[in-house]
């Protein structure tokens, strides 16, 4: 199984939180742990956080509220998690830095490339927010775009599962778990891996996903160092 040497993390708002609090102490701090292990491994790592934990624009009323307001207000809540996470890798001695679509100083600089690749060969660890700036884009796509403009290795999507089912493992027991997709066969079955356009992008970007629970702080490290974790999605079938 691949190692890497360049990753981009996909973390789920729910990562950060517990059920009756949007942010726990304990899971960032491990999460911020893990990384930090991740940096000094040799890895250079890029992440982009979800906003589950503090707004969904898909449990909006958009009868209220407009769905270009509700994404507005989706990508500000990233932002506010990578301002957390941000403070809790430097707590680790991890330097890091949030990078935006567009200008938000002085918590964020706008995205630039060559600027975001110096930075990741020297070890820091790069906090992607605020989506891609636009409307009608998850944070799944996002994900994708900043992981084939950094060239990533692979793109890494911590969950709280271990790997893709055939359907939602907690409603159905008898739910399939997948060791090992194609991007075809994500499509074909309409598995809720990643949206339409992410999975699209990281096929013909051929970028490798890997699906993995991130509640066991040291999965990240197995899945690092070649381990057969999770659910990897390639575009050929694994031999």
């Amino acid at each position: 199984m691949q190692t890497f040497s360049r990753i981009l993390l996909k973390l789920s708002g729910e990562a950060l939180g517990e059920q009756d609090a949007q942010f726990s102490h304990a899971k960032i701090t491990a999460l911020a742990q893990s990384l930090h292990q991740a940096v000094q491994s040799g890895v250079q790592v890029g992440v982009v956080c979800g906003a589950g934990n503090i707004f969904r624009a898909r449990q909006a009323n958009l009868n209220v509220m407009g769905r270009v307001t509700a994404d507005h207000v989706g990508m500000l809540a990233t932002v506010m998690n990578a301002a957390v996470l941000r403070d809790y890798l430097r707590a680790e001695g991890q330097p890091s830095v949030i990078f935006t679509p567009r200008e938000q100083h002085p918590l964020a600089l706008p995205f630039v490339r060559d600027q975001a690749l110096k930075l990741l060969t020297s070890g820091t660890v790069l906090l992607f927010a605020g989506g891609t700036g636009n409307p009608y884009f998850t944070t799944d796509s996002a994900a994708a775009l900043r992981a084939l403009e950094i060239s990533a290795d692979g793109l890494l999507k911590a969950t709280q599962v271990d790997g893709v089912y055939d359907r939602d493992p907690h409603q159905y027991p008898d739910a399939q778990r997948f060791d090992h997709l194609t991007y075809d066969e994500v499509l074909a079955r309409k598995l809720r891996v990643m949206d339409l356009t992410a999975i699209t992008m990281c096929a013909e970007g051929n970028l490798a996903v890997t699906v993995f629970d991130v509640t066991d702080p040291d999965n990240l490290r197995r899945v690092l160092d070649g381990e057969d974790v999770g659910t990897r999605i390639t575009k050929e079938p694994r031999a």
